[in-house]
Formats: structure tokens, sequence, C-alpha cells
């Protein structure tokens, strides 16, 4: 069914190249019990610049207290071979890892914030509202410094906590952060309940308030719908995909969320639809087997997990 799914696809007006935002690094990692030492986590996003990709955001500049996997961002950042042609956004929480990402010359960071209230309290220990007042503030400061702001929302297909979050809402927020100077507004499934249907009618929604070359799409991988979201999405005109490579992930804050869609399967699916990326899927896969020999698990990807097993022992 997914072959002749693909094929329809692959007819219609898709994108002819897509943007693959890597967020293994960040989002991959922030979930994980196992401290990562500085030095794997430098050589894991060294090896994820060489496969082509042009985005792989970094780190996270949080307070330790909260996600200590990431009290050595400075390092980490500092560490990293910075490749050109390749952006390295950080994700940034408040005014304090604003400062602590501009001292170590971050050129690009992520806020975030969502449309569910609770989501909001859970995550940031704030109202939506403060949320949003915390962001201007960080937004007016990151672009005197020529920084360049992307935005995350969380929570766009159903929320843990609330069930259901109107897409209205969801659409008003992507119209203030994209006013405020944000030049993409990523839309994120935090916890993999969205459907094609729910994803198709959120785009047309927010599509109408952002243009929809300035959206991209972030799916976890919960119920098994993010590569059939994802094929929605590129019909709704997106071209931006987020995704973790070896489907690294979950959120501490959405019991029961799996890890983000895995980088090697969406590859391998635009690959297989004729769609542009410039990543070079073995590279990708490679880099998926360092990480995941660090943590000790396997990976999460389809593709990856196929490839070993058809690889001759």
């Amino acid at each position: 069914m997914l072959f002749r799914q693909l094929r329809r696809y692959s007819m219609l007006n898709v994108p002819r190249k897509v943007k693959v935002v890597e967020v293994g690094p960040r989002d991959g990692l922030q979930n994980e019990k196992e401290i990562i030492p500085a030095e794997d986590k430098i050589k894991f996003i060294d090896l994820l610049s060489d496969t082509g990709l042009s985005v792989v955001e970094a780190t996270s500049f949080v307070s330790p207290k909260w996600v200590p996997q990431f009290a050595d961002a400075k390092k980490v950042f500092e560490g990293i071979a910075k490749k050109p042609g390749v952006s390295y956004p950080v994700l940034v929480p408040n005014m304090k890892g604003l400062e602590s990402a501009l001292s170590v010359g971050a050129k690009e960071i992520a806020v975030f914030t969502t449309a569910s209230e609770a989501f909001a309290l859970k995550n940031t220990n704030c109202s939506v509202k403060d949320s949003v007042k915390t962001i201007t503030e960080m937004i007016q400061v990151a672009i005197k410094h020529q920084v360049r702001i992307r935005a995350y929302l969380s929570c766009v297909l159903g929320c843990p906590y609330e069930g259901d979050v109107p897409f209205e809402k969801t659409a008003e927020l992507a119209k203030q952060l994209h006013a405020l100077g944000c030049y993409e507004v990523s839309l994120g499934d935090t916890t993999g309940v969205g459907t094609p249907a729910k994803t198709k009618r959120l785009l047309k929604e927010v599509s109408q308030h952002v243009p929809v070359d300035q959206l991209a799409v972030h799916f976890h991988d919960t119920y098994g719908q993010a590569l059939p979201n994802i094929l929605v999405a590129l019909e709704s005109g997106v071209s931006v995909v987020d995704s973790s490579v070896s489907g690294l992930g979950g959120c501490p804050y959405a019991p029961g969320a799996s890890g983000n869609v895995a980088t090697e399967d969406v590859v391998y699916m635009l690959h297989g639809m004729g769609i542009e990326t410039g990543v070079n899927l073995d590279k990708l896969i490679a880099a998926g087997q360092f990480i995941c020999g660090k943590l000790e698990h396997e990976s999460r990807s389809k593709v990856a997990t196929a490839r070993g097993r058809l690889s001759p022992s």
C-alpha cells in the first residue's frame, strides 16, 4: 500500500528539493538518561556534517538542572568542526540561554513555544503569553547581533494534557513568530498522534498566515504516522522536514512520546520519490551507527536496520 501511495505522490506537485533539518544532537539526545561525553557528541555532529546535511541542530543552552545532557553545550559548540555551507542552530529557552549562545558565536538560534497552555506550564513553567513575551525579547536581542531565528511550535496535532489543540491557535502563534522575525516556523507533532487528514487541515490553516515556504514539519513516530504525515506536508507545499538520525528522541514532558522520525527513513523515502536532499544515505547510516554504539541501543531507523541485515557478513 505504501508503494502505491509513493507512486501516487510522485506524480503530484511536490517539491523537487527538500531541506532536511537534523535534530539528533539536540532533540535526539535530550531525553537520553545516559550522559554522552562531549567528545562523542562532537564526533557525532562532525559525522553528520559530512553527510551533505545543510542544517545540524547542535545543542541546547538550557539549564543543566533540567536537562543534564547539555551541561557541556559550550564545549560541544566550540569543539565541532563548522563546515562551510552547514548551519548549526542551538536551542535557547530564555535570555540566559541566548547570552550563552552568543558568547560562543552561535549564528542561529531556535526558540520554542506551544498553543497548549497545559504543555507550556509543564515544559517552561509559564503561560503561552509569557513564553511569547520572553521569545519577543530574545528575538530583539538576536536580531541586533545578526543571529537568525527559527521557531518551534509544539503539540500542534495534540497535547498529552489537553487533547486536541485548535489549529486556529497554532496558526495565530505561527503568525506572531513569523512577524517577530523568525525566518522559519517548525510545526511539531510532539506526541506523534497526528494523522494525514489532521496534518492536511493544520497546514491549510497555518499557511493562510505564514508562507508555506517558511514552514517546516517535525513529526515524532509514536503511532507510526510520521512518514505518511510528511507525504501530506510535501503535497501541501512544505519543503523543510525535521528528523533525527536513528529515530533518536522523545520528550521529557510528553509521556509516551517516542523518538523523532528517523532521518535515514525520511531520506530514503524522498530519494525514492526523486526528490533531492543532497544527503548521502550511507554516511547518514554510519553516523547513526556511531551514536547508537555510544548509547548502547539499536537504531530505530527501519532503513538502517534493513541495510544492516542485508549487508554481507
